[in-house]
């Protein structure tokens, strides 16, 4: 019996959308991360692109569970020479609450071209409302 490849052309991608309100922020990026790769479906194939399009939505409502929000910090470089710029994740999560889900959505992908392709099938939103609905995407329980 020979192990099932999924090729490109018989992969179907559905849409999913998750509620991130009030759960933690790491709990819906790993549950996010395994939609992106595909590794729920029976037909995971390590080598192929094989997931599917995720939105996630209420990202400002997200929580930080523990002291995250006071100690955990965002660091990123400008390109000048010590220019090394750091953001505490309150300040994050107040200004920019996406990109503090970007981020960890991030950090689960594979760092590969496989990856960079599952994160452009990732839709971010911080309130309720998306412009997705025609797509018919399927809630996901957490």
């Amino acid at each position: 019996m020979s192990t099932y490849m999924a090729k490109k052309s018989e992969i179907d991608r559905k849409w999913y959308v998750i509620d991130a309100a009030g759960k933690p922020l790491g709990r819906v990026a790993a549950q996010a991360a395994v939609l992106l790769r595909g590794k729920h479906k029976p037909t995971f194939t390590p080598h192929v692109d094989c997931g599917d399009h995720v939105i996630i939505i209420n990202c400002k409502d997200a929580v930080l569970t523990g002291n995250k929000l006071t100690q955990k910090k965002w660091y990123r470089h400008t390109g000048y020479i010590g220019h090394l710029k750091e953001t505490r994740y309150d300040t994050l999560m107040a200004t920019r609450p996406t990109k503090a889900m970007e981020l960890a959505v991030k950090g689960m992908i594979p760092s590969n071209t496989i990856g960079r392709s599952a994160l452009l099938r990732l839709r971010l939103f911080e309130g309720a409302e998306h412009n997705h609905q025609a797509q018919k995407p399927e809630a996901v329980e957490a």
